[in-house]
């Protein structure tokens, strides 16, 4: 695994972990964070039509979440498809084009956090920062929900996945992201066509597999979290697994499972706990749990072998900073530099 901007080589997230003393920091909600930063979210492209009408907004939020401790930054393109995009009228260049600045304007935000920190500290040894290209499941390109459900239909096979993700995997994966997160994942189906499409060999960078639950038991299409896993773990590109965009309090017991069937780091980042309204396309007010209770739970997780943390929908800049204030206590010495 490369950090694009440092050149150390980590070979796997077990090496970035050492590095990070043991456990790293996932940044939060990306969509939640533009809108207070000024920007009109209401299209079904979300956090994606930032990187057309506002890509210094989506530096400024990355930038807020490196300097809140986050060690794992994720690009703006859950929801980026060259589908998505060609259906608004963009060509295929343009849409490809789209995809690769999610991933250059993190790398930026990595860039511009290390200066700053140059200034400030002299010559201190850089802390390690990845770059996460996100990947959203093909639910999230149907803007209808279904990534909340899973059910796509017996006319979505394993194949038709493959094709539909397989040329912005590609372009992701070349655009100088260190590791690509396949995140909310919402079926066996779709982590299987993920799996194959790492194994093709055109990818040359690891992955992360992270599903969602409503009920604390499978993953959101009703599939079994252990079978879900068992597949992130015959694939040797994928380096960590777990859950994300799931409610704070099913966390624990998904992890407990989860832990039966694989040897990998586990990761989770949990949102907010509200309730998303398909129908209205809003989060529903004070469904969910606030910053300190959120945090609350970090020590529980800890101690139940996670060793990646960070937030999804809802979760701010001040989530992370809590996180990280948590993870602090436990790190190993060799995360002391900055």
């Amino acid at each position: 695994m490369m950090t694009g901007n440092s050149k150390a080589c980590f070979c796997s997230m077990k090496d970035f972990l050492k590095e990070t003393g043991g456990f790293a920091v996932i940044d939060g909600g990306l969509a939640t964070e533009l809108e207070r930063h000024g920007a009109d979210l209401n299209d079904p492209l979300w956090s994606a039509k930032c990187l057309l009408t506002s890509p210094h907004l989506i530096h400024t939020v990355h930038l807020d979440y490196l300097e809140a401790g986050a060690d794992i930054i994720s690009s703006a393109s859950y929801q980026a498809t060259i589908q998505g995009f060609e259906a608004k009228g963009f060509s295929t260049e343009k849409s490809e084009s789209l995809l690769r600045k999610s991933v250059e304007i993190a790398c930026e935000a990595r860039n511009t956090y290390y200066d700053n920190c140059g200034i400030k500290d002299g010559k201190k040894r850089r802390r390690p920062i990845l770059v996460a290209a996100s990947v959203g499941s093909y639910g999230a390109y149907l803007a209808d929900g279904s990534e909340y459900s899973g059910i796509y239909g017996d006319s979505i096979t394993l194949e038709t996945l493959k094709d539909f993700h397989r040329r912005r995997v590609h372009v992701l994966a070349e655009s100088g992201a260190d590791l690509i997160a396949f995140e909310t994942i919402p079926n066996k189906l779709e982590a299987q066509a993920f799996a194959e499409l790492l194994d093709e060999g055109e990818v040359k960078i690891p992955g992360w597999f992270s599903f969602n639950s409503k009920d604390g038991v499978n993953v959101v299409s009703g599939d079994s979290i252990k079978e879900c896993i068992a597949i992130a773990e015959t694939c040797d590109k994928v380096v960590a697994v777990g859950i994300n965009c799931t409610p704070p309090r099913f966390i624990e017991g998904l992890v407990l499972e989860i832990e039966k069937v694989t040897s990998k780091p586990i990761l989770v980042y949990p949102n907010s706990g509200e309730s998303y309204d398909a129908e209205r396309k809003e989060w529903v007010e004070n469904t969910g749990v606030g910053d300190e209770d959120f945090v609350s739970y970090v020590e529980k997780w800890m101690d139940v072998g996670v060793s990646l943390l960070g937030g999804c929908c809802r979760t701010t800049p001040t989530t992370i900073r809590g996180i990280h204030q948590r993870l602090v206590n436990r790190r190993s010495p060799v995360s002391s530099h900055h």
